[in-house]
């Protein structure tokens, strides 16, 4: 028996189920063991050294050392940009849709209305993008955001394409922006299993789990994190693309009003 951990989101359960069916086909029991973390009871960034980030895995992550579960899942995108001690990523399955998406209620372009969104990455891209348009702060999942745009607090919202996704959430008027256009945060759309370093059986179970082109863009859009110094407190994006036999990455960091961004590209043999 495996027992996965996992945030108790709807979001977080159907990608911790995602993983676990995986392994259910590979001939695991698996039972999913959800946690509330500190970001879920509403602990304020400033609580956790690592941020934004930490507040999300930062009791998942005591639990694996602790042995109280067996693996975790994680948005790669929540993870900091080092493993803790004890713990190391032991497969990225394979990335789905990377990219942001607009939400407006009516179809109608949102450019000069209210656009949501509690990302300060997308919120300084928004700016550049939409020059008119109010940047609404607008926090919750995805359900709670949705709402809120049915209600007509905003006229549109930026949410991930794999999160709707995962849902199974297809709203009638959704356009995926160009990746070039709103650059995604490091590792979105994929995901991260985490297992202890020394727990070598379920390691090696894990293992046929990782998807090698998914796994060297998570680790190149990870380095530039770390490099960086980066977290939800920088504007910074990240995406790396794997094919012919390079991997080819755009990294981009803007300020928060929209103004001076810096963009950079280039591909290598490998991610690091």
């Amino acid at each position: 028996m495996l027992r996965l951990g996992t945030r108790r989101s709807r979001l977080a359960l159907a990608q911790a189920e995602e993983v676990a069916v995986a392994l259910r086909a590979a001939g695991e029991t698996v039972e999913l063991v959800p946690i509330v973390t500190a970001g879920d009871r509403g602990v304020p960034a400033t609580a956790s050294p690592e941020g934004v980030k930490g507040l999300f895995v930062a009791e998942i992550v005591r639990a694996l050392q602790a042995g109280e579960i067996d693996l975790a899942v994680h948005s790669a995108k929540d993870l900091p940009a080092g493993d803790p001690d004890g713990v190391v990523v032991g497969a990225v399955p394979e990335r789905a849709d990377p990219r942001d998406v607009l939400v407006t209620r009516d179809g109608a372009p949102a450019g000069d209305g209210a656009v949501g969104t509690s990302s300060l990455r997308r919120r300084a891209q928004l700016r550049r993008l939409f020059p008119a348009a109010t940047i609404v702060d607008v926090r919750g999942n995805v359900d709670t955001r949705l709402r809120r745009l049915d209600a007509g607090d905003v006229d549109g919202l930026v949410l991930a394409a794999a999160g709707l996704g995962r849902l199974g959430v297809a709203p009638a008027h959704a356009r995926p922006f160009d990746p070039a256009d709103m650059v995604p945060a490091p590792g979105q759309g994929a995901l991260a299993v985490q297992v202890r370093t020394d727990d070598a059986a379920t390691r090696e179970v894990v293992k046929g789990l990782d998807h090698m082109a998914s796994r060297m863009a998570f680790e190149a859009e990870r380095t530039v994190v770390a490099r960086l110094g980066g977290g939800c407190a920088l504007p910074l994006g990240a995406l790396a693309e794997v094919g012919a036999g390079e991997v080819r990455l755009r990294a981009m960091v803007i300020r928060p009003d929209g103004s001076g961004r810096v963009e950079a590209e280039a591909s290598a043999p490998t991610p690091i």
